[in-house]
């Protein structure tokens, strides 16, 4: 809740001694007015406070508190900002460009501001994003290059830019982001291009001098977060030729992934770089410093070779802790030079062609440089990933892909659009959607568990979407997915959560969900997930069971047995006659099982039967020996194979064969994707925010249970019928999985021969 606060400050009582919530410890406020002026109508996933939580403080032996891991705090970006961490991050952040801005303004540059579309990509065309431009091709700048040296054949001598770079690389790194902040300047050069560098390198301690002084008390609250030594730079900055900067390496004993020393005509890689800023530091004492004269074959197309070297250019890398946060040189400024290196390089100038006159026209020798705004704060306060640095990061998994609302089988329950949609529906008398509908419309296998006496269901009020849960031993036992569609997750777990932990005291535990639940319980609120179980999903237009001779040889011998199959298909009323006959078949298979059982469903044949297909086969006698009853779940996860059963005396083969004829027959009906449900798995599968010694604890506790209680062994029978796996996951918050936490979800699927369960 965000509060407007009034009174008075003064010096806190002597007997309450210095305030020491806050980060002003010496005065407090008294008091005389507080107003709310807004207040959140969602649950939050975490708090303010709870992300100021250090690891240093999450660590200590005792504190139950935890560290929000950055997964959850890029998901949840605007209550992450208003931690006082991030805030000094971003006034660390204004500052840097203030002082860009000033410094090179005293030496008389002009700030510019270049078009970001273009006609033509200026680096590499395999890292450019692409546009329709009115049916035309066109690209997001990689760098604002072409418009800064334009701007200098335009005779503006001086020139420098805060703007976007946008750079379409697939790389999921700590320094890497798609869209970013360039820092960038282009300069005529009078006679030696150190010129250029010289204006850098002042530029950048300008910028040191300033954050570290102004920016001080910022720079010590970030510390705490993320620990960090200040910055270490020298009064003259060590330059150093590239291939000289190799030899060190090389000499150091440092060798590349291979075993081999690194070549000094080859760029280095970033963890040659690391590496490198290591050596430097012990023998120069700095974080920061200067490489020279690069390989030709390591800079683009534009890059002033030297005249007296071809081998290498007038260019140069400024390194801060051992990683690269500028690229910078002289560039090509003669026109026929420049057309026989683009030429060279596989590039037709003809598609620059304004970006060329200005070279045509005549341009001075001049030369420049561009930094990642993000990557020097990143490594200035060495936050450790970049995304920190970013206010709204954007990398390769930003812009999720949302899912298309497809038709649904019940239209009239949708989530998206709930039959009391612009009303009140308590005020209207409408009641929430049937859940069998959404079951139909959004399920899948672990929701038509749901449909037992056992489970409550928890419904939100504006869309109707269902969770449904067990209350057991203290816990909210919560199975499978929402029943809403997927852009709904977030907000309907948000308020499930709430509810069973404000209204019920319950302590929430997720099990049997699949992987869209699993982000958002991970991504937006935090938990800890990892998967033991999996879907046993089958395609019945393409299964290749039906080509496996054991399975093929098992229904010969059932047909040649003399059994037969037959179908009831969805709509077709079952007689009373048949449900008595089932019922007696089913009592004979709940009482020849024994032992402990591990089980989700009770065994209800006649349970919501507008969307159930019997199946069922006979001996040569006429009895019933084997049942599969298929339930049809949600579009994208068309029908689950609910039960399957082989009754005492049923001849060898005949479920394998009444099976495959069941997946053949709803694959006549236009089905593309079948689950025989969850699955216990043989591996323990790591998901999200999870690490060290719990997981070593979890998987070796997994493997014990799963050998004592046999639970891969229905597994196997599927996968012997066509059956991959497609993980579900167990979700916890937060110190949420004890030992009690344990024993509850254990008991929750066990029975001693209970008779009753599948």
């Amino acid at each position: 809740t965000i509060v407007r606060v009034q009174g008075v400050i003064q010096e806190p009582k002597a007997k309450e001694g210095q305030v020491r919530g806050t980060s002003i410890h010496d005065v407090e406020v008294h008091i005389h007015e507080m107003h709310v002026e807004a207040q959140p109508n969602e649950p939050l996933p975490f708090t303010v406070h709870e992300a100021e939580v250090t690891k240093a403080e999450a660590d200590q032996e005792g504190d139950t508190r935890h560290r929000v891991s950055d997964r959850a705090r890029q998901s949840n970006r605007i209550i992450d900002l208003r931690t006082t961490t991030s805030q000094a991050i971003f006034k660390v952040q204004s500052g840097i460009c203030q002082m860009f801005r000033h410094h090179l303004d005293s030496l008389g540059f002009i700030e510019i501001h270049t078009p970001k579309m273009q006609g033509v990509a200026s680096e590499s065309g395999a890292s450019v994003f692409k546009l329709d431009y009115f049916g035309r091709p066109a690209f997001l700048a990689q760098s604002p290059q072409l418009g800064k040296q334009m701007a200098i054949a335009a005779d503006m001598r001086r020139v420098m830019e805060i703007g976007p770079v946008f750079r379409a690389e697939n790389s999921n790194t700590h320094r890497h982001l798609t869209e970013f902040t360039g820092l960038d300047l282009e300069m005529a050069i009078e006679t030696h291009y150190h010129e250029l560098l010289r204006v850098l390198d002042s530029t950048f301690k300008a910028i040191f001098e300033y954050i570290y002084t102004k920016y001080r008390p910022e720079v010590e609250v970030v510390k705490r977060q993320f620990p960090s030594d200040d910055l270490v730079w020298l009064d003259e900055t060590p330059i150093i030729p590239f291939a000289e900067a190799i030899r060190m390496l090389n000499e150091s004993g440092y060798r590349d992934e291979n075993g081999n020393m690194l070549d000094e005509n080859e760029d280095m890689g970033t963890k040659d770089e690391i590496a490198l800023g290591a050596v430097i530091k012990e023998k120069l004492k700095t974080d920061y410093y200067i490489l020279d004269k690069f390989p030709t074959s390591a800079r683009p197309f534009y890059a002033m070779a030297d005249p007296e070297r071809p081998e290498v250019t007038n260019s140069f890398d400024i390194f801060v802790r051992g990683q690269e946060i500028l690229s910078g040189g002289q560039r090509i400024h003669d026109a026929p030079t420049l057309i026989a290196k683009m030429q060279s390089m596989k590039m037709k100038p003809e598609t620059m062609e304004e970006y060329m006159s200005g070279f045509e026209w005549g341009a001075p020798p001049h030369g420049g440089g561009g930094i990642g705004l993000e990557r020097i704060l990143m490594l200035m306060l060495k936050l450790g990933d970049i995304r920190h640095a970013s206010m709204f990061a954007r990398d390769p998994r930003s812009l999720p892909y949302k899912p298309p609302v497809k038709e649904l089988r019940h239209p009239e329950a949708s989530t998206m659009q709930p039959p009391w949609a612009g009303r009140d529906r308590a005020a209207a008398g409408i009641e929430f959607q049937p859940l069998e509908k959404l079951i139909a419309n959004y399920g899948d296998a672990s929701n038509t568990s749901w449909l037992e006496p056992k489970f409550e269901i928890w419904r939100d009020e504006n869309t109707g979407a269902a969770i449904g849960f067990v209350p057991h031993q203290g816990f909210a036992i919560t199975v499978g997915d929402p029943l809403c569609h997927t852009s709904q997750y977030a907000k309907a777990v948000g308020g499930y959560l709430r509810y069973v932990k404000k209204e019920r005291h319950l302590k929430p535990l997720w099990l049997l969900c699949g992987s869209a639940a699993e982000e958002t319980l991970a991504n937006k609120f935090d938990w800890r997930t990892f998967s033991v179980a999996a879907e046993q999903r089958v395609d019945p237009n393409n299964n290749p069971a039906a080509l496996d001779k054991e399975v093929e040889r098992k229904c010969r011998h059932a047909e040649k047995e003399g059994v037969k199959i037959h179908d009831i298909p969805i709509g077709e009323p079952v007689s009373q006659e048949m449900k008595e006959k089932v019922d007696k078949r089913v009592q004979d298979w709940l009482h020849n099982r024994k032992g402990k059982q591990v089980h989700l469903t009770d065994v209800h044949p006649w349970q919501d039967m507008p969307h159930r297909q019997y199946h069922y086969a006979t001996t040569k006698e006429g009895e019933i020996c084997c049942l599969v009853i298929l339930a049809q779940i949600s579009p994208d996860h068309g029908w689950q194979v609910k039960f399957a059963l082989d009754f005492p005396g049923a001849p060898s083969g005949a479920i394998e064969l009444l099976v495959l004829h069941s997946l053949k027959a709803i694959a006549l009906t236009g089905a593309t994707t079948a689950t025989f449900g969850g699955g216990a798995s043989n591996t323990f599968r790591v998901g999200h925010n999870l690490k060290g010694t719990r997981v070593k604890v979890l998987t070796k506790a997994y493997h014990a249970i799963a050998n004592e209680l046999k639970l891969t062994n229905k597994s196997e029978f599927r996968e012997k019928l066509g059956a991959t796996e497609d993980p579900i996951y167990v979700c916890y918050p937060p110190h949420g999985l004890g030992p009690s936490g344990v024993r509850a979800i254990l008991s929750f699927f066990e029975d001693e021969d209970d008779g009753g369960k599948v």
